[in-house]
């Protein structure tokens, strides 16, 4: 989707997805030791459900588990549907669960 921006969270601990100025959604995590974080939360408004900005959100916090070589563990229902969904999540995810 065009024209959506990924900020993130000034503790550093999710990404804001806004479309012109607007809140459309969110995804937060928590740091757990050195090398893992846990995605607790997904969040995207209604009117931006199934355009891929959940996806991205997902995708956001997997670049920055890379970038920390930090493994993730999906807590979050909509972030573990994402893990099993797109084996691009494979390198970061901690358990092969689905």
């Amino acid at each position: 989707m065009d024209n959506v921006e990924y900020v993130l969270f000034d503790n550093g601990l999710g990404f804001n997805a806004e479309k012109n100025g607007q809140h459309i959604g969110e995804i937060t995590f928590v740091r757990v030791g050195l090398d893992k974080l846990i995605i607790d939360h997904t969040d995207v408004a209604p009117a931006y459900q199934h355009s891929q900005i959940g996806l991205n959100l997902v995708r956001r916090v997997a670049g920055l588990a890379r970038n920390q070589k930090r493994k993730i563990i999906p807590l979050c229902p909509f972030a573990r549907a994402m893990f099993c969904r797109y084996p691009e999540f494979d390198d970061v995810r901690l358990m092969n669960a689905h």
